[in-house]
């Protein structure tokens, strides 16, 4: 009986990880803020928050998404950064873009250093909470509202230079703050600074992949401690289920700024919140 109990908890846990990872692949790459609806949505189901450690490990799959998606990007960096150093052509397109992202990933490496060192509560913190995710969530669609009022979208990934991505930087480390969205306040910042759709999408994306790797690295002891109890099956499953939905999210994420605005993103985050916020204040009432 205990060996069926165990099967059914396994099979169970297995079940959970499968839909945080559709929920991650789904929410890590469009303006919605991942670890919103991963705080948000568990509680409504009536499980238990998968919590920050476990959050931050299942985007790793996330991670391998966009580097089979981007490869070829990624080669041509390298590739300019390189050149760069060894021959001293900084002006490349694509030695700009390498150091773009890589002053870009200082404010939120900083950040998120300090927050781990001063503020080991923070995940327990009441930013976690979801009045406090909600009320983030409308705050940034506004603030994506007046990005597509005010942006230009002339600017192109091709031609953007170091500066540009630590502007773009300095707004990804509002992404700590639970419901912002990493690439939600990227692909924001990128259009106020007068990035096309597209272009700000496709450097979002490169952005990303320092500061979600080291994120997810630096939690992932914690999380294979967490689940210690179900073995690692069911993080494996989160992660591989996690990587295949971005990659299709990123994939559909480009061609439709290709083509059309933010605006069903910024009716979306409305939405969430306001839906959000009634939630719980009918839960807590009871």
């Amino acid at each position: 009986m205990t060996e069926l109990f165990g099967a059914v908890g396994i099979l169970e846990n297995c079940w959970h990880y499968f839909i945080f990872g559709v929920i991650q692949g789904l929410t890590e790459f469009l303006p919605i803020s991942s670890t919103a609806h991963l705080k948000v949505l568990p509680v409504i189901f009536g499980w238990n928050d998968p919590g920050v450690s476990v959050t931050a490990t299942i985007q790793l799959g996330s991670i391998f998404a966009i580097i089979m998606y981007f490869r070829e990007d990624l080669k041509h960096i390298t590739k300019g950064i390189l050149n760069a150093i060894f021959h001293s052509k900084w002006t490349d397109d694509k030695a700009q873009v390498g150091l773009a992202v890589l002053q870009g990933t200082i404010p939120i490496a900083l950040t998120g250093l300090l927050i781990k060192v001063f503020w080991s509560e923070f995940g327990n913190s009441s930013l976690r909470s979801i009045p406090s995710i909600a009320i983030v969530s409308i705050v940034m669609a506004f603030l994506l509202f007046y990005a597509e009022s005010i942006g230009v979208r002339k600017k192109t990934i091709k031609g953007i230079k170091s500066k540009d991505g630590l502007w773009i930087g300095i707004g990804q480390m509002l992404a700590i703050i639970p419901g912002v969205s990493r690439s939600g306040i990227t692909l924001t910042t990128a259009l106020i600074y007068g990035f096309k759709r597209e272009d700000a999408a496709r450097f979002s994306f490169l952005l990303g992949i320092p500061a979600i790797t080291i994120a997810g690295l630096v939690e992932f002891k914690n999380a294979l401690s967490i689940d210690l109890s179900f073995g690692f099956l069911p993080l494996i499953i989160g992660i591989i289920t996690s990587t295949i939905v971005s990659l299709v999210s990123i994939d559909w994420l480009i061609k439709f700024l290709q083509k059309r605005s933010t605006k069903i993103f910024i009716i979306y985050r409305l939405l969430f919140g306001i839906t959000s916020l009634l939630w719980w204040s009918k839960y807590s009432y009871n």
